[in-house]
């Protein structure tokens, strides 16, 4: 029986990341269903992309008030789990606050330092909410976020909120036992907040406090295997994917469109027939409309989205009252991609269910309101590029099922015959030169 806590906890830890990994792996599956592309050019940008907008979070301070209360909570999540260590540790080796020896007075400064970013992250948490819930900002309240999304978020900053006030209490007890000379809690100098909320419990027993802290460090190690296993399901997946996306991002000037080089050959061949070789294969497909023809690097954009609706918000079309909304392609072309890894898992292989991302989860509308300004991949904090997606979808729609309205139709027609935009001959085209003359 001595040693039953550390059983429960190795069982519990293999379960937690057993099943986060297993998930992670899936996750890894999905994104590769989509076409394969190189994107390991430049190696020395692409680190620097990384660090600036993954790590750094660059784009986040075009706002700086609300990139510093994000920046607490990233910082927050990130330096306050490396406590997770000792916890761990502890837990497998039933030992009490293993690194305090070690380290000596610098892990007071390293506690100390966790309690003021605990104590910022729970005040940004309660901000957010309010930001969320009260205050109710347009990108906050908009219908892509009906439902789940909307949930989701204010799940993730109330567990935040408990994760760290359960650390703060942990440590508050702790110092109390400490102070009555517990042969187990080992003197490790005062923590600056938990000894400020250490008086609330100075009125328990001795046994009382050794319970309130072991559920405190119980409940915030379970917590956090937890939010572990929540992640993968939530847009807050963002935190590990922003890394990968960031460092797989665009090198190319923003906004430039792939062309394919099967279409381009073609105008070729017309110009140049004699060039043109007997054995050219047919593309399979012009654009996309599953997510099997997407690149891989636009689902692995989909699941680093963060929900943020920064793009929304900055797109003329959504902005004007269109249907049109840069949030809303991503989180349809996550959930479509989704759909097909449960397919997948329970048919151990894709089959075709009648759906697809183009008309079943975006509709013809939102694509032709997309102007390409750009805008919504300017605004993402992690390079996200809805533009690519719907460019792609729109080249299916138009190349493979001829749906163009009348007017773009005749502009290609145009294009197609006079080499311009205009019904114009091309003979014609100096004619205004010659009128002047």
């Amino acid at each position: 029986m001595h040693y039953l806590p550390q059983i429960i906890f190795l069982v519990l830890s293999i379960a937690g990341i057993g099943i986060f990994s297993r998930k992670i792996a899936e996750i890894r599956r999905n994104i590769f269903l989509g076409k394969p592309e190189n994107l390991n050019n430049q190696p020395g940008k692409r680190i620097r992309n990384l660090l600036l907008l993954a790590l750094g979070q660059k784009k986040m301070f075009k706002n700086p008030l609300v990139a510093i209360m994000h920046l607490v909570i990233y910082a927050g999540f990130i330096i306050i789990n490396l406590e997770v260590l000792e916890i761990i540790l502890d837990g497998v080796f039933g030992t009490h606050r293993l690194f305090a020896a070690p380290l000596g007075s610098l892990y007071n400064w390293l506690i100390n330092g966790f309690e003021f970013l605990a104590v910022g992250v729970i005040a940004v948490c309660i901000m957010f909410l309010l930001r969320r819930n009260l205050i109710k900002l347009k990108r906050f309240i908009s219908k892509d976020l009906d439902g789940w999304p909307r949930s989701d978020a204010n799940y993730i900053l109330i567990t935040e909120i408990i994760l760290m006030s359960l650390f703060l209490i942990m440590n508050a007890t702790d110092q109390l036992l400490q102070a009555s000379g517990n042969e187990h809690y080992h003197i490790t100098g005062v923590f600056f907040f938990s000894q400020k909320i250490a008086p609330v419990f100075s009125g328990l027993s001795q046994s009382s406090l050794v319970i309130l802290e072991r559920s405190c460090w119980w409940f915030h190690i379970i917590g956090i295997f937890v939010f572990l296993n929540y992640l993968p399901y939530s847009k807050h997946l963002h935190i590990i994917m922003a890394f990968p996306n960031a460092y797989y991002a665009r090198l190319e000037l923003p906004g430039k469109m792939n062309n394919m080089p099967a279409v381009q050959n073609e105008v070729l061949y017309a110009i140049q027939p004699e060039i043109a070789p007997t054995d050219t294969a047919t593309p399979a497909h012009f654009g996309a409309k599953d997510v099997f023809e997407l690149s891989w690097k636009n689902l692995l954009d989909a699941y680093s989205c963060t929900e943020c609706g920064r793009c929304t918000a900055a797109c003329p079309a959504n902005i004007t009252g269109k249907l049109l909304s840069p949030r809303k392609i991503m989180m349809a072309t996550r959930d479509r991609l989704e759909e097909v890894g449960k397919n997948i898992n329970t048919h151990k292989q894709f089959l075709d269910d009648g759906k697809s991302l183009l008309h079943t989860y975006i509709s013809i509308e939102e694509l032709r309101a997309c102007t390409t300004c750009n805008a919504c991949v300017e605004q993402c904090p992690v390079s996200i590029s809805p533009l690519e997606i719907i460019l792609e979808l729109r080249r299916s729609l138009i190349m493979e099922e001829s749906n163009a309205p009348q007017e773009w139709n005749s502009t290609f027609s145009n294009i197609e015959n006079n080499f311009a935009p205009w019904k114009f001959s091309p003979d014609d085209r100096d004619q205004w030169i010659r009128d002047i003359e």
